[in-house]
């Protein structure tokens, strides 16, 4: 149930990112979310097998700003870097005149 719980609270906060930062014309609104409940998901199985208590705070702190993280990182890099791929394909399908 609790990892239930991590998915939903990531997701929530992955939702928001598209909305507090610039770029998201460059991907789509659910992307951040999603990478933040998968990484969270996946950090918390691991630090449960780790031996940490789904009780204990600290498997709840990791889990959340692991997932948060993953999607922050992911929110600021593909604009740029999709950017960089669209003017690169024009340049190509312009013959390099552009």
């Amino acid at each position: 149930m609790e990892l239930l719980f991590v998915v939903l609270i990531a997701a929530g906060v992955g939702f928001t990112l598209p909305f507090l930062l610039r770029g998201r014309e460059t991907y789509g609104v659910a992307l951040p979310a999603g990478v933040a409940a998968a990484v969270s998901s996946v950090v918390w199985v691991g630090l449960l097998w780790l031996g940490f208590t789904f009780d204990g705070g600290w498997i709840w702190v990791i889990a959340l700003a692991a997932g948060i993280l993953a999607a922050l990182v992911v929110a600021l890099r593909i604009p740029r870097r999709r950017h960089e791929a669209d003017r690169a394909l024009l340049t190509e399908l312009s013959g390099g005149r552009a």
